[in-house]
């Protein structure tokens, strides 16, 4: 008797799945926000003062370069996840507005066909 063929785990999509979950969720997005801010922030500082003569670029200039790129990426996905949140926050009001102008413009003038009198 055969036996099945076992699944290896894959990273890729298990990775696509999470970030769509965490860009989704708005809470979720929000935290990672402030965790990736708050990252960036202590890079920076860090670089800036006791981190600096381990990051010196004429002795180790690759720790310098690698350092420098992972503190700009974390400065970038903040701004990233700050612009996808401002448009799905505007995409949302819009939708929310569209909604209201719909819910009060069917019944809520006192001449209109679709309101019947009671009398």
């Amino acid at each position: 008797m055969e036996t099945p063929p076992k699944k290896s785990f894959w990273m890729v999509p298990f990775s696509i799945h999470a970030t769509r979950g965490l860009l989704r969720d708005e809470r979720s997005r929000r935290k990672t926000m402030a965790v990736s801010l708050l990252v960036a922030i202590l890079m920076l500082v860090g670089g800036l003062t006791f981190l600096r003569p381990w990051l010196n670029p004429h002795e180790h200039p690759w720790r310098f370069i690698l350092f420098w790129f992972a503190c700009a990426w974390e400065t970038i996905l903040v701004l990233l996840l700050a612009l996808l949140d401002l448009l799905l926050v505007r995409a949302q009001t819009r939708a929310e507005r569209k909604l209201l102008r719909e819910q009060f413009g069917k019944g809520s003038s006192p001449g209109s066909p679709d309101k019947q009198d009671d009398n």
